[in-house]
């Protein structure tokens, strides 16, 4: 018996530090594991003992990409353990601060993460020498969403205008109206991206996923909605713990997740919020999708990069939206009393559904914090993807299979961490 290792020592474009092992047996992939072995960062302990004030402040930091979906989920789930609803215009600028995050994370992944793979590079760096057009154009499209999460936020990364109740501050409307043309130019830009990354060549491949998402019945979601999934499941945030369970495996530092009724792991993120919420789209972007060539539901994780491209057409087109219809409020937050209770939030940060819980004592103190990311949800379906997938490429060469296996994973764009290495794959060929 023989047995072979290919290792990566340093796969930039997966956030995150971890390892990959592959073990072929007879020609057929055995067993595949992602390995994670970053140390862990302990925020829900941070929490405990803080105010809740605190909370939007603290669990931005858990992402610098992201931080808009975790400071939306804190203080959703603290407006729901203390009794207050946050509605006109206040959640539209909290809808158009989410649109400015989609942006901007989904055309990082699209041209600095994922589009290399597509289009033979080691990186972005790489492909802007003989693509800086695409390049220019893609970073255009993203300044444009950091631009929002400044204007609206405070700032692009770790925004500091969001607060329990609403905003420390909401823009005047004339603000919001100076971003109108460039967020027209972004969508005009948007709208090429999607037919080109279109005409990829995919790999033929279809998975056959339980899909979780939000739902909501009169938008596509980003943060409000009920838990549904492609078996059936429709249930509220404060169910969540009821149907899914986090559980530890000795070879990662993160928590792997699973639905408790059917022993199942299952999948989060555009495929899914796709699959789920298709026709709630704009006609625009329902449009670029059928121009795209995506069906009502996409099985196949390669083309994940078109889903992140139709749904950055719609963060863009939602935006416009609520630029136009935007009303200065009469006041920046709602009042908030505090009192003891448990609260429950998912939203749908742009890797996937992220959810929150906090229990807080009577005078505000949160006693206890569980907070669930997308990439946490996502690794079992991961390694399925890697135990399922990459037989069809055991014939290629050395190289050309390490690059299958590391595209398999970067289909999902899994944030491990807010670094960029991914260190180690080994395929064990005994």
């Amino acid at each position: 018996m023989t047995s072979r290792t290919i290792s990566v020592g340093a796969l930039a474009r997966v956030e995150g530090e971890g390892g990959l092992e592959i073990v072929l047996r007879d020609g057929e992939v055995k067993s595949a594991a992602l390995n994670i072995f970053e140390p862990p960062r302990f925020f829900e302990a941070l929490m405990r003992g803080r105010a809740f004030t605190e909370a939007p402040d603290i669990a931005a930091r858990i992402c610098g990409i992201c931080p808009v979906a975790y400071q939306m989920s804190a203080v959703h789930a603290m407006e729901d353990a203390l009794g207050v609803a946050v509605t006109g215009p206040l959640r539209d600028l909290r809808r158009l601060l989410y649109c400015g995050e989609w942006i901007e994370s989904h055309m990082l992944h699209v041209h600095m993460l994922h589009m290399p793979d597509f289009l033979g590079y080691a990186g972005g760096v790489d492909m802007a020498r003989d693509h800086g057009d695409i390049v220019r154009r893609g970073l255009a499209i993203k300044k444009v969403g950091n631009e929002i999460m400044t204007l609206v936020g405070g700032r692009e990364i770790h925004p500091i205008n969001v607060r329990v109740g609403g905003f420390y501050r909401a823009p005047r409307k004339r603000e919001l109206r100076t971003l109108a043309e460039r967020v027209e130019r972004a969508l005009e830009q948007a709208l090429q991206v999607a037919r080109f990354v279109a005409g990829f060549d995919f790999p033929d491949c279809a998975r056959d996923y339980v899909f979780v998402s939000l739902r909501h019945p009169d938008e596509y979601p980003f943060n409000e909605g009920r838990i549904v999934s492609s078996r059936g499941l429709d249930i509220a945030a404060r169910d969540f713990e009821t149907h899914f369970e986090e559980f530890h495996v000795q070879r990662s530092t993160a928590l792997h997740a699973r639905m408790r009724l059917c022993d199942e792991p299952y999948l989060v993120g555009p495929l899914a919020r796709y699959a789920l919420n298709a026709d709630v789209l704009s006609p625009l972007a329902k449009e670029a999708a059928r121009e795209a060539g995506l069906e009502a539901v996409c099985v196949n994780p390669y083309r994940s990069i078109i889903v992140r491209a139709v749904e950055t057409i719609y963060a863009l087109d939602e935006a416009l939206r609520i630029i136009a219809r935007y009303e200065e409020p009469d006041a920046s937050c709602v009042a908030i009393e505090p009192r003891a209770g448990v609260g429950h939030a998912a939203t749908e940060a742009p890797r996937g559904m992220l959810y929150h819980r906090y229990r807080l004592e009577a005078d505000g103190t949160i006693a206890e914090a569980i907070i669930t990311p997308p990439t946490s949800q996502n690794q079992a379906m991961i390694e399925e993807d890697l135990k399922r997938l990459t037989g069809a490429f055991l014939h290629l060469p050395e190289d050309e299979l390490r690059h299958r296996c590391e595209q398999t994973v970067r289909n999902h764009d899994p944030c491990i961490s807010c670094s960029t290495h991914f260190l180690r794959l080994e395929i064990d060929r005994g």
